[in-house]
């Protein structure tokens, strides 16, 4: 199946992303929550703890970060349709909706890959911690980027002075931090 649709996982294949706060759209800083194709390893490490439908899923990955972000279905069902044709999955439909398990093939895969696993565990653990940081902090170190980054970025040059207040400032606002 080699340039094929997945070509066997490799690299290259985009098994999802992060784009977004809770509904797949751009995510609050930047950057990518899963690396190409590692959603798939967390979808079967999932559906070998307990065979799965597809939105059973969508919600597992949500709950396990936090409700920070929810992965779309666009993202969710094409790799489980690849994972499928991999001999990974197999489905069973009941009721109009499709309940998937794992194979010997795919526990195979999964024990193969273990450590891209653990990894992408790791970082859903981190992504989790921030996401579950207070709304009103975030606000605060959002407008504060945003006032620093105006204030450098701004028409005039800041003179010594004012790097030096701003300076202090920050270094007084951190000592403040660590001590609360």
């Amino acid at each position: 199946m080699r340039g094929g649709r997945g070509a066997d996982f490799g690299p290259g294949w985009d098994g999802g992303e992060a784009r977004g706060r809770g509904h797949g759209h751009g995510r609050r800083g930047g950057g990518r929550l899963f690396d190409h194709g590692t959603l798939r390893w967390v979808l079967l490490s999932l559906i070998a703890e307990k065979p799965s439908h597809g939105y059973e899923l969508i919600k597992a990955v949500e709950t396990r970060l936090g409700g920070a972000y929810s992965p779309s279905p666009g993202v969710i069902y094409p790799s489980l349709t690849l994972l499928e044709e991999m001999g990974a999955l197999e489905s069973q439909t009941e009721g109009g909706k499709k309940l998937y398990s794992i194979t010997e093939a795919g526990r195979a895969l999964l024990a193969e890959n273990e450590a891209i696993l653990r990894a992408a565990e790791a970082t859903m653990d981190k992504f989790a911690a921030r996401a579950l940081r207070p709304t009103a902090i975030q606000d605060a170190i959002g407008r504060l980027r945003h006032t620093i980054h105006a204030r450098l970025t701004g028409e005039t040059a800041l003179t010594e002075a004012q790097v030096q207040a701003i300076a202090a400032i920050l270094a007084e606002a951190a000592d403040k931090v660590e001590q609360a």
